[in-house]
């Protein structure tokens, strides 16, 4: 709300107004809201918690340090969900439907993940929400923000184009927008790729891609995702912190991606307003450095999956909307890796079982993290070396503009 307030004063020669004009400073000032809403407001959330009981309930898996943690307050989501939506409504362009389209994420999932832990707290049901409604949820989800980039007139891309004449050399690059389904492929040179061509070759038809098939890869996307980080949420600030990673990446990516000189000269697409994404972005990683004031270890909440799907949901609806989702294995692959370890582990056991009678493991323990806890180590070291990891895939992310 805050750019239209301080647009109109600029043209009313207010002194300073024109600030408000530049992504970076309210990306900065929606970073800086979002931890200050976290840390303030989240100290009294956790208080109403715990005065209402509403703890986290731990089964016995023999990890150490385990069983200390019940009765810690979850729904801890809900403090980042607060700090996003209201800094966003501070800083951001809120009718540019990038920010809709994330706004409609967080809330969405948020909705969804606080009735799966509302179940499983209030209604004493462990197993919380059915996998089929999780499963139609992020369908419906899928689905809208698939329809939405199919048919927004708003959501474009643009190609770069030589002028015939253009005498001033500072001039900015010429473009032509378009309505397209083309995304990035990391280290290739020409490093956009269209859905529509890979469809038509495989269908043997030179018809644009069905919608309905791009809309499948999208849910995909969010269902793998939003899931990934759920597993990744099994250690005091390990999803918070490896998430904060993964957003940084994407606003870096956002950057790049909507200014029209950078695009240019990384030769990268250029998608236009996709620079919003950057407040969203810096707002995003705002609130999840606020949280982890109060999830790092020893955790004083947890944030559930209120927190965890909203995280998921959030990083593969970004990288899909600033068509990056390619690069997801890399900059998201401690959830790939999560995700992967409890595929490996599961698909394992049962073929040994069918095969000699009796399941065997490739892990001491699925999702991986819970391996090295096996192994002895501290929780607070295996985070800690997991952000790192994170960290590392995520410069690997942003030299791929350059590595080619």
């Amino acid at each position: 709300m805050l750019y239209y307030l301080f647009t109109y004063l600029e043209k009313l020669n207010v002194p300073g107004a024109g600030l408000f004009s530049f992504i970076s400073f309210r990306a900065a000032m929606g970073f800086l809201t979002a931890v200050f809403v976290s840390i303030f407001y989240g100290k009294r959330i956790i208080r109403f918690l715990q005065k209402k009981q509403i703890g986290e309930s731990v089964r016995d898996l023999g990890l150490e340090g385990q069983l200390q943690k019940a009765g810690t307050p979850t729904m801890g989501g809900l403090i980042m969900i607060l700090s996003i939506v209201v800094s966003l409504l501070l800083f951001a362009k809120i009718f540019n439907i990038y920010i809709i389209i994330m706004l409609i994420t967080t809330l969405w999932l948020g909705s969804l993940g606080f009735m799966d832990d509302y179940i499983k707290v209030f209604k004493k049901h462990k197993e919380g929400l059915k996998g089929k409604f999780k499963i139609v949820a992020q369908l419906g989800l899928g689905i809208l923000v698939g329809v939405l980039i199919l048919t927004s007139k708003n959501i474009t891309v643009a190609h770069f184009v030589e002028p015939q004449q253009q005498q001033d050399a500072c001039a900015k690059p010429v473009y032509v927008q378009e309505k397209s389904l083309e995304t990035t492929l990391p280290f290739v040179k020409d490093n956009t790729i269209d859905y529509s061509l890979i469809l038509s070759f495989i269908k043997g038809e030179h018809k644009t891609l069905d919608g309905l098939v791009y809309i499948a890869i999208v849910i995909l996307i969010i269902m793998a995702v939003s899931n990934g980080v759920n597993l990744t949420d099994g250690l005091d600030g390990l999803a918070a912190g490896t998430s904060t990673a993964s957003a940084g990446v994407l606003a870096v990516f956002a950057y790049v991606t909507g200014n029209v000189v950078f695009a240019d000269y990384l030769n990268i697409m250029y998608i236009p307003d996709i620079g919003e994404m950057v407040v969203f972005s810096a707002v995003f990683i705002g609130a999840l450095v606020g949280f982890m004031w109060y999830n790092s270890f020893p955790a004083q909440i947890f944030m559930g999956d209120t927190g965890s799907l909203t995280i998921g949901g959030i990083i593969a609806v970004a990288s899909i909307l600033e068509r990056k989702e390619w690069l997801l294995p890399i900059f998201g692959g401690i959830f790939l890796i999560e995700n992967l370890s409890v595929m490996l582990q599961v698909s394992y056991f049962k073929y040994t079982k069918r095969k000699y009678g009796e399941g065997r493991r490739i892990l001491l323990m699925s999702p991986l993290h819970h391996h090295y806890q096996k192994k002895g180590i501290h929780e607070a070291k295996i985070v800690a070396r997991f952000i790192i990891v994170a960290i590392f895939l995520a410069v690997l992310s942003v030299i791929t503009l350059k590595i080619r």
